[in-house]
């Protein structure tokens, strides 16, 4: 948590052309690279493991959902502990398991170590960075341009699946999955020297003031609670409770994550190989979504700062659930207009709905929003866990996606409703 009136030693604030709060938001976004590389390999994988293992689609996607619960799960006790440890240290631990449960899955030969491997350690590892880590870095080093920064670097999980999903598309068919695994550990473990060398706790450390504040403008400062960052995350999350609008935002995200991470995210590929589609063309077509999500994203920050976050989140929910609508009549072995026109709106809106979110987060939660914003993410990956799942069941047992892309249609417009049911001027709650 943060305590407001408390200001760094003999801050600089002038003669500094480049702000070092630009320097800690790249070094965030490569770290949000490197983890989502992992991201990438899921859905490209499913086919070659259920060739070499005899595995259902239901088996891996249980993996595959168990990460995500993990994934957002961890998110506001990471929060907590990047209050309590500091960001640098959390980040590059985050890493390195994430680096150890992708390599380590060349070596497995049960489902369960494949639960083990892809759901339990990279579940954590990724988890303890995730979009806590965006709230933490745009809540400490910036003043101004918050929507901004918050879209670019949420976009920073779009650029790894941009970057990666092709690069393991191809390894993956020409040599094999476990050289592919091998690289996305290698990409994690990558991104761990320029962490410790650009990545900064506070702007305190380095004698400045975030990011558009004014000389004597009080500056929030780390101080953890007593008793824990576990305590601390438990606590936040009973305050947020007891208020609607927690639960409206933990409902819509919920459905943000099942339709995009839960959904499209694993089951796309195997979806559109189902249809005939090339397993490359298929990645080639996420990495579309990736490339545009990137566009998105940081277009609706620059909205957000201009514009009221509960309106933006019921037009992104309502074209995303026409959307996937949609989607069972555009399939075929080649890709056409129309379905190259559903990737890039798909893309456009991926997770356009983060910045507005987090600015909700901010407007009824104040200095809290960080850690209430990673329990409102644990919603978003717990959503995308059931979803992941519930449509590699569908899948199994119907032998067609077709009823889980209607099915997250209509959750999505469920999601625009619960949007625009927030009140639009509350007064911030803080924790008690």
């Amino acid at each position: 948590m943060t305590e407001l009136g408390q200001r760094p030693d003999t801050p600089r604030t002038g003669g500094r052309r480049f702000h070092p709060a630009w320097a800690v938001a790249a070094a965030t976004f490569l770290a949000l690279v490197g983890a989502a590389a992992f991201r990438a390999t899921p859905g490209v994988l499913i086919d070659p493991l259920r060739a070499e293992f005899g595995w259902s689609v239901g088996t891996i996607s249980l993996a595959i959902a168990i990460n995500m619960a993990l994934f957002g799960l961890t998110a506001p006790f990471a929060a907590a502990l990047m209050e309590r440890f500091g960001v640098r240290r959390v980040v590059v631990a985050a890493l390195v398991v994430v680096a150890a449960g992708s390599g380590l899955t060349v070596f497995m030969t049960a489902a369960w170590q494949l639960v083990l491997c892809w759901g339990v350690l990279v579940g954590l590892g990724t988890g303890s960075m995730a979009l806590s880590l965006v709230a933490t870095v745009t809540g400490r080093w910036f003043t101004a341009r918050r929507g901004l920064v918050s879209g670019v670097l949420t976009a920073g999980s779009a650029t790894g699946q941009l970057v990666f999903l092709p690069v393991v598309a191809v390894v993956s068919e020409r040599w094999g999955w476990r050289p592919a695994s091998l690289g996305v550990a290698a990409a994690a473990l990558a991104v761990v020297p320029f962490v410790l060398w650009r990545l900064r706790d506070k702007p305190s450390d380095l004698g400045v003031l975030p990011y558009g504040s004014a000389p004597g403008e009080p500056v929030a400062v780390n101080a953890t609670a007593s008793g824990g960052a576990a305590v601390l995350a438990l606590r936040t999350l009973g305050s947020a409770a007891r208020v609607g609008p927690f639960w409206l935002l933990v409902g819509g995200f919920m459905i943000c994550g099942a339709t995009t991470m839960g959904l499209l995210q694993p089951h796309f590929i195997p979806a559109a190989h189902d249809h005939g589609m090339p397993t490359t063309v298929a990645a080639g077509l996420l990495a579309v979504v990736g490339l545009f999500d990137l566009v998105g994203t940081v277009l609706s920050g620059w909205l957000t700062d201009r514009f009221d976050p509960r309106l933006l989140l019921c037009v992104y929910y309502v074209g995303r659930g026409l959307s996937l609508m949609l989607l069972p009549a555009l399939w075929g072995p080649v890709p056409g207009a129309s379905m190259l026109s559903f990737i890039i709106f798909y893309g456009l809106d991926w997770v356009a709905t983060v910045p507005p979110t987090l600015a909700l987060c901010r407007r009824y939660f104040g200095d809290s929003a960080p850690v209430v914003f990673g329990w409102v993410y644990a919603s978003h990956q717990v959503g995308a866990s059931i979803m992941a799942f519930a449509a590699g069941l569908l899948r199994d047992h119907l032998g067609s996606y077709d009823s889980a892309w209607y099915l997250g249609g209509g959750l999505c417009l469920v999601a625009a409703a619960l949007s625009v049911g927030l009140r639009a001027r509350p007064a911030p709650v803080t924790s008690g």
